[in-house]
């Protein structure tokens, strides 16, 4: 019964007040090996794979179909890589497989590890804007991410990014269509669509991009990609669908 209920047996729907995501390119041999067999890494030119932290500050999300009045409001950090599946038909699919996920409230950890399998847990967390500046900390998960707004017609990439142009960077700026999960004792993966308005990612300057959860995965290289920014966008997922991946 619990492994069921973790393969999203209902959509969600919520409003993402704000939306901040840093993209780090790691080397594809490493990040490869934190993949289950059934997905393959999105990568650029067949050498970068790539993680992103997505700090999301979510208000009325709730079952869909309620009234927004019964959702709640959480902050959430997920930590996403960017992957490929293909189906047993043939369908090529282009998403996210999450490693881990952060909550600033302990009834996001109970109610997100029971729907699903995204490993929540929860950490303090810290996050203010003022003149331009957006700033994220948490002592817990050892985090502390500081970014500047820049004008919308001044796109910037960190030193260092394997991107060439802010263009390319797009294409990994997400949100993608699906997220998968696996569950390697049954071979199912579980396949959520997500559905959101008025995607408009803003490039952001990064001061600072200490993040405790991806020092703690060991990588020998990794480099900071991109980084954006957005406001009030409606978003929802909807009910999970399962399929078994051949033997």
């Amino acid at each position: 019964m619990a492994a069921w209920l973790a393969h999203h047996p209902f959509g969600v729907e919520a409003r993402l007040s704000r939306t901040t995501v840093l993209t780090f390119a790691v080397p594809v041999a490493e990040l490869q090996s934190l993949l289950p067999e059934c997905l393959t890494l999105d990568t650029l030119d067949d050498t970068w794979g790539f993680v992103a932290v997505a700090l999301v500050q979510t208000r009325e999300l709730r079952p869909q179909g309620l009234p927004a009045w019964l959702g709640h409001n959480f902050f959430l950090i997920g930590y996403r890589v960017f992957v490929r599946y293909t189906t047993p038909a043939g369908k090529r699919l282009r998403g996210l497989f999450i490693l881990g996920s952060d909550t600033d409230k302990r009834k996001m950890q109970w109610l997100g590890n029971l729907f699903t399998s995204y490993a929540y847990r929860t950490i303090d967390i810290q996050q203010t804007v003022a003149a331009g500046q957006l700033a994220f900390r948490s002592e817990k998960a050892a985090l502390n991410i500081q970014v500047k707004l820049l004008p919308a017609d001044e796109p910037a990439l960190p030193d260092g990014s394997p991107f060439g142009s802010w263009q390319q960077a797009r294409r990994f700026a997400g949100p993608l269509p699906f997220t998968f999960s696996y569950a390697p004792a049954t071979r199912q993966v579980v396949i959520v669509e997500g559905v959101r308005e008025d995607w408009q990612p803003r490039p952001v300057r990064v001061h600072s991009a200490e993040v405790g959860f991806l020092r703690g995965l060991g990588f020998r290289e990794c480099r900071l990609a991109s980084a954006f920014t957005m406001t009030d966008i409606p978003y929802s997922w909807k009910k999970g669908r399962m399929e078994t991946w051949p033997a």
